[in-house]
């Protein structure tokens, strides 16, 4: 009996350590996703501060340009989508789209297993009206987003699913 106390006790620790391990790295890939954004703005406006000959014609394009992706970060996932496939889809996917409320987990990947959602105002579940759109949301959100083994599930409005698409 003492022999199977070991054994299990050494199984419990074992599972414990190994989801300290996965906990942490999770933390620090946040960490560094914000710390580059920190040391990219910062590597910005370094550069554009210490310049003084000459340097009102470029620190104008440089303000002008983080501005712009500033206000992309502040539109939601949904809008970019949308703007993406008002600029790049075909008329079929445009009208699809058209029906889309959110998308979540567009800007989290790793490309070990990504999973998006977007949400859409269609009705009726699976057998209602939404279905063939929903495969040219999910084409459309594939030409948008890439990973190496990525999945976006379409939903209603209710939270049905639709259909679902690799990217």
């Amino acid at each position: 009996m003492g022999m199977k106390t070991k054994i299990a006790l050494g199984a419990v620790v074992g599972i414990a350590v190994i989801g300290a391990l996965s906990a942490n790295s999770g933390d620090g890939d946040g960490d560094t996703k914000s710390d580059s954004r920190t040391s990219a703005s910062a590597g910005e406006n370094a550069p554009g501060g210490t310049k003084g000959d000459g340097g009102a014609k470029t620190d104008g394009a440089a303000d002008a340009k983080p501005a712009e992706d500033k206000a992309a970060e502040k539109a939601s996932q949904a809008d970019r989508f949308k703007a993406f496939v008002q600029k790049n889809g075909t008329p079929n996917e445009k009208d699809a789209v058209a029906h889309v409320t959110k998308v979540q987990g567009a800007d989290e990947q790793n490309d070990i297993l990504d999973a998006a959602d977007v949400y859409t105002d269609f009705t009726g579940g699976i057998m209602g009206e939404g279905t063939g759109p929903a495969k040219l949301i999910a084409s459309a959100f594939a030409d948008w987003k890439d990973s190496d083994n990525g999945l976006v599930t379409i939903y209603d409005a209710d939270g049905e699913i639709l259909g679902n698409g690799q990217f």
